[in-house]
């Protein structure tokens, strides 16, 4: 019973942290209601203002505590810090309180595991060394579960952009060669593509944002190549910029580029289907040859014993 407990627990406190990290759409559609309405400064003021005390008003219990359970994790210098940052950025979460709910979230879920493997020892009837022993190999467990989840997000969202690449890139040379600007292209691309690879629609819009506060493209285009960690976009930079210095048609080189990362596309998802067959061994030999050896032999089996049983009978 204690067990099931703290597996629901580990539940709820999963559950609240991918919440409070998540980001809040509700107020990205009042930022877009009001600019849309062209609201006046005091007006605009005032609706930040509201947003904000409906967030205040909406913290969690973890969300107040995160400031505390973060404090014996949090990195002491500023490039760790940044670099904690970069990734959750990379993950998609980049909210100003982000890092400080990762932190919190590795203390208590290093706390839960740690209580779960002393109660599991203690249940099983071990000595005290082997309690402490198992209430620190669930401690470090649960310490390193929120890195390991940031990892699996990281590599999905960049999964997610690497797919979505091939077919922005076609709808980004239509957009330029029907006369749109590179920066006009890229906000007509994020728009378009919203619903359908929404983290790369949401690269864009970053992108497009530095772009018109007055950042030079290159290095807008630049720091997004750097925050999704993903090489083909990586190499979408690289041609754009090299396209933009030798003068050279955009259009081509981005047609070419998809091109490419279209056969890298198909070449990996063959990829994948030969290693299927190789990965269905496992369960076809734990799993279903069994069954279909039960099923196949069982009827003969139960034949042959019924004939050496009804054979011995007539011996005696």
């Amino acid at each position: 019973m204690e067990i099931i407990i703290l597996g629901i627990m580990v539940v709820i406190a999963v559950s609240m942290i991918a919440y409070s990290l998540m980001p809040n759409k509700q107020d990205a559609d009042e930022i877009v209601r009001r600019r849309t309405a062209g609201l006046s400064k005091e007006e605009d003021v005032k609706t930040i203002e509201g947003v904000a005390k409906k967030r205040a008003a909406k913290k969690s219990a973890f969300e107040m505590a995160a400031p505390l359970l973060s404090k014996p994790v949090m990195p002491k210098n500023a490039e760790e810090q940044s670099t904690l940052r970069a990734k959750l950025a990379s993950a998609g979460f980049r909210k100003e309180a982000a890092p400080t709910l990762f932190l919190a979230s590795k203390t208590a879920v290093a706390v839960v595991g740690g209580l779960i493997g002393a109660i599991l020892a203690i249940q099983a009837g071990k000595e005290m060394l082997h309690v402490v022993g198992q209430s620190i190999f669930g401690l470090g467990i649960g310490f390193m579960a929120p890195n390991l989840w940031l990892s699996m997000s990281i590599s999905k969202r960049a999964e997610a952009i690497r797919n979505g690449l091939p077919d922005s890139l076609d709808l980004m040379v239509v957009a330029v060669e029907s006369g749109l600007g590179l920066d006009a292209a890229l906000l007509r691309v994020s728009d378009e593509m919203k619903r359908v690879y929404p983290a790369l629609s949401e690269e864009f819009q970053i992108a497009t944002i530095e772009t018109q506060m007055g950042v030079q493209r290159t290095e807008a285009l630049t720091k997004m190549a750097e925050r999704t960690a993903v090489t083909e976009m990586k190499a979408m930079v690289a041609t754009i910029g090299q396209a933009e210095k030798l003068g050279t048609s955009v259009a081509k080189a981005l047609r070419t580029q998809a091109e490419s990362l279209r056969t890298k596309r198909r070449q990996k998802a063959e990829e994948r289907a030969q290693k299927t067959a190789v990965k269905l061994l496992l369960p076809l030999i734990l799993f279903i040859f069994p069954t279909i050896f039960i099923v196949l032999a069982g009827p003969a089996a139960i034949q042959l014993m019924e004939t050496f049983g009804q054979g011995g009978a007539l011996n005696k």
